[in-house]
């Protein structure tokens, strides 16, 4: 099915979305009784919602970092980090939890930011204004300042703003001799558009445990499973070839 994959030298580029993180009991935005049914987006997850009441703002994202530092990587993120024993794998993810990391993959690019770092609200990707949170100190506090004197924000893309690692994503998918996506659709974006950065040839792998739509004209192996389970199947796979 992958020919000629020789573990050392091949590029496994893995997408992944909030079905990775569901099997952690991490709240997801979208999923069904996610977030956005109960904390609407504009208010949240919006330039203009922070600037009617970052406090508010503030706040959701604290809850929800209290929440992540209890959570743990399942063994789907394990399993991808396990992997780069033989390859070369690289995640680009729509999830704004540590959990890859903290399962020891090496190589993650958070496409819609990180929940457990905070930025400039004057300009959110200045890498100088970048501060990571830990325990005890989670909480971006009321009237917190950056490091160029505007006010602490989530380091989140939120809805109406660009998505500044796009671009890499795609040089990354680019390269790659494998797609894997998991937890996410390919008829949403930004997955829709990543995986027609793929060449010609290149075997994609979609993990999802729903009957998933696949666009015409690509060739996608589709492996109906939660994220744990489709990824053990990858895995040995990937083995055999």
């Amino acid at each position: 099915m992958v020919n000629d994959m020789t573990a050392q030298q091949k590029k496994i580029v893995v997408l992944t979305g909030a079905g990775m993180s569901a099997e952690s009991g991490f709240a997801t935005f979208r999923d069904s009784g996610g977030l956005w049914e109960t904390h609407p987006v504009e208010k949240v997850a919006t330039p203009e919602g922070w600037q009617r009441d970052p406090n508010f703002v503030n706040e959701f994202y604290n809850g929800l970092r209290r929440q992540l530092v209890e959570a743990r990587p399942n063994r789907g993120h394990e399993l991808l980090a396990e992997l780069e024993n033989d390859f070369d794998v690289r995640i680009v993810t729509q999830n704004v939890d540590d959990l890859h990391e903290r399962a020891g993959s090496s190589q993650v690019l958070h496409l819609h930011g990180e929940l457990m770092k905070a930025c400039s609200s004057r300009d959110p990707n200045n890498p100088f204004h970048i501060v990571t949170l830990a325990p005890p100190h989670l909480d971006i506090l009321p009237g917190q300042k950056a490091g160029d004197g505007s006010l602490l924000r989530p380091y989140i893309v939120w809805f109406g703003e660009s998505v500044p690692l796009i671009e890499r994503a795609a040089e990354w998918v680019a390269e790659a001799d494998a797609l894997v996506i998991v937890g996410t659709s390919l008829v949403v974006y930004p997955a829709a558009g990543l995986v027609r950065c793929v060449r010609p040839g290149t075997p994609i792998f979609l993990i999802d445990p729903q009957e998933v739509e696949v666009p015409d004209g690509r060739k996608v192996h589709v492996i109906r499973a939660k994220a744990s389970e489709g990824l053990a199947q990858l895995r040995d796979t990937l083995a055999q070839c």
